[in-house]
């Protein structure tokens, strides 16, 4: 399996989550030379900088401890950045979008847990 491939249908996945939460995506993949943001995705309130985990299960570690120290502080610092390129009154906050999905891209209805 192309590990790329699996990482986007993660992102994918993701973003439809968000949008039938209400959210509107606002970027995909911002890139700065300290790291990159899978999804920004804002509502009437917030502008969430969110971190897309995907795995086939938890048997290892949940997916989110994946977003460890280091992840964090490279969000913080390209979300900074986005924030001076893109000026918001939106209150930013931090997210991670856990999706499990057993038979990779091939999972019809993975687990998606919102964080």
């Amino acid at each position: 399996m192309n590990l790329g491939l699996f990482g986007l249908e993660g992102e994918e996945r993701a973003a439809k989550y968000l949008k039938k939460q209400g959210y509107n995506i606002t970027c995909k993949n911002f890139q700065s030379r300290f790291g990159e943001i899978d999804l920004i995705a804002c509502d009437k309130k917030y502008l969430a900088f969110v971190e897309v985990k995907l795995r086939k299960s938890d048997k290892f570690a949940e997916a989110k401890e994946f977003v460890d120290i280091r992840k964090q502080n490279r969000l913080k610092t390209t979300a900074a950045i986005y924030l001076d390129q893109n000026p918001s009154h939106l209150q930013p906050r931090f997210d991670v979008i856990e999706i499990y999905a057993p038979e990779g891209v091939q999972t019809s209805k993975p687990v998606i847990h919102y964080i």
